[in-house]
């Protein structure tokens, strides 16, 4: 069974998987077939419009990421094989495959009761994340119950967190009733939620650097397609300054130069394909809503029930190119290659998952409002501690890496991780109580999540209120530029 779920999936992948779930959602909230076909359409062009982009400009970045890392002469024993090939371990591992079918059924139910109100299975393939983890567990513990119970808490973990940020994605990236909910790439909200008040009182919110402000005092210079053959330009210099008298390096220089103003000029019309998509979901969520509430009125407000306000969750590649998240996930690029040199103690090369922060940042960014500097001293912290998680969990990767499926191990490594998937402090930390097998531990990670949710069930309006006064503070906000 296990063996046909994984050749089902890898069939047909996420561009038709999405689409298949968003139509038979739509006639649910009774949109005409016609329209609903339309949606699904729209999210399935969407979506294999993000692919076809990335896959196109992945390989021209990643040479100059690889050239610039290489070119640092630094010997770091654990290489970053990036999320693709975490994922490909997921995959392979008894563990993983078994979650895959308990994910399925998990997060189904928990949207059906009312646990949460996102609808995560729409993004069924970002379970891997979990799978990572609870495939380490079973190879120490041999404990498939442990690690099948640590999966599902990361789950249930990660879709409070989505469920928390939720409103302000949507608005923020403007796509109605959407959230993301991959564990890897939601993570770094915990730190930028805790961060907020601290950074406003050292006034880095009032810091206005946005791509609408640049716009705005740099004119043309500031459009994103120019901001884009700007900042493809300084990555290119970074990664060739030892060549710079060579031809061919200026070639690549210009390249990603002109790559990175594509992207930047051509993501936000396949967004706006794909935003069409959730159109009449929208329309037809809110005619139920007036609906229940003209026929239920002077009872839900007798008993205080509010009409329900759920979330589609989908694959993080929507807000992978909007403006400010892709500039700042390319600055941040240098940085964090830098400070992998000179922090002590890390033994991780990122390399390959430098390339996915921009995936990473959408909760922060969304966060602050398009702060970008905020964002980059969010990441900065957070990502720094990531790389001594990855340096902490690399023999486990590297175990079930190697020997579950013969995960190639690059020249001059010793270990392998994937910065982007283990780079977790938070969920990292989960993960070693259960490695503990301590009830103690194991128990306090339980009741923690039992406590956040109870609470933010209780304030979830509030929250969610809180969180959009919050991103309103940013100079970044409209109407401060």
């Amino acid at each position: 069974m296990l063996t046909t779920v994984k050749l089902v999936f890898d069939t047909f992948g996420a561009n038709v998987f999405v689409p298949v779930i968003l139509f038979f959602i739509a006639l649910i909230l009774k949109v005409k077939t016609q329209k609903a076909f339309l949606s699904a359409l729209y999210a399935g062009v969407g979506l294999t419009g993000f692919t076809l982009l990335l896959n196109s400009y992945t390989p021209i970045i990643s040479k100059v990421i690889k050239k610039m890392v290489s070119d640092t002469g630094v010997n770091l024993p654990v290489f970053d094989i990036g999320w693709q090939g975490a994922s490909l371990v997921a995959y392979s591992t008894q563990a993983g495959m078994i979650f895959l079918v308990v994910a399925f059924i998990l997060q189904t139910v928990l949207f059906l009761i009312r646990w949460t109100d996102v609808f995560q299975p729409s993004d069924l393939w970002n379970n891997y994340s979990y799978m990572v983890w609870g495939s380490m567990c079973f190879y120490v513990t041999k404990n498939m119950w442990l690690s099948l119970l640590l999966m599902c808490l990361l789950n249930m973990y990660s879709l409070l967190l989505s469920d928390s940020i939720a409103q302000r994605w949507s608005t923020y990236y403007g796509y109605p009733r959407t959230t993301i909910i991959a564990l890897h790439n939601l993570e770094p909200a915990i730190f930028g939620i805790l961060m907020d008040p601290v950074w406003n009182k050292l006034g880095i919110n009032k810091i206005k650097l946005s791509p609408e402000y640049l716009q705005e005092k740099l004119g043309f210079l500031g459009e994103p397609i120019s901001l884009g053959f700007f900042l493809g330009f300084l990555l290119g210099i970074l990664g060739n300054f030892k060549h710079l008298g060579e031809l061919a390096s200026w070639g690549q220089i210009t390249q990603v130069a002109i790559a990175t103003s594509a992207i930047m000029a051509i993501f936000p019309k396949i967004a706006g394909i794909f935003a069409q998509a959730f159109a009449p979901l929208s329309q037809a969520a809110s005619r139920s809503i007036r609906k229940s509430n003209k026929a239920k009125g002077s009872e839900n407000q007798a008993e205080g029930k509010k009409p329900r306000l759920w979330f589609l969750g989908v694959n993080d590649a929507v807000g992978f190119g909007e403006t400010a998240t892709l500039i700042t996930g390319i600055l941040l690029i240098p940085i964090m290659v830098v400070l992998a040199i000179l922090l002590p103690g890390n033994k991780v090369l990122p390399v390959i998952d430098l390339l996915a922060i921009p995936y990473w940042i959408e909760g922060l960014i969304a966060l602050s409002n398009g702060n970008m500097v905020k964002t980059m001293i969010n990441s900065v912290i957070w990502f720094s501690l990531g790389l001594y998680m990855c340096t902490a969990t690399a023999p486990l990767f590297t175990h079930i890496a190697s020997s579950g499926i013969g995960v190639a191990i690059p020249t001059a490594a010793l270990m392998v991780t994937s910065f982007n998937i283990l780079g977790k402090p938070f969920f990292g930390l989960i993960f070693y109580a259960f490695l503990s097998q301590n009830i103690f531990w194991i128990g306090l990670t339980i009741v923690l999540y039992l406590v956040l949710w109870a609470a933010f069930q209780k304030n979830k309006d509030a929250f969610r209120a809180y969180l959009e006064r919050a991103a309103a503070k940013n100079a970044s906000a409209a109407t401060d530029n």
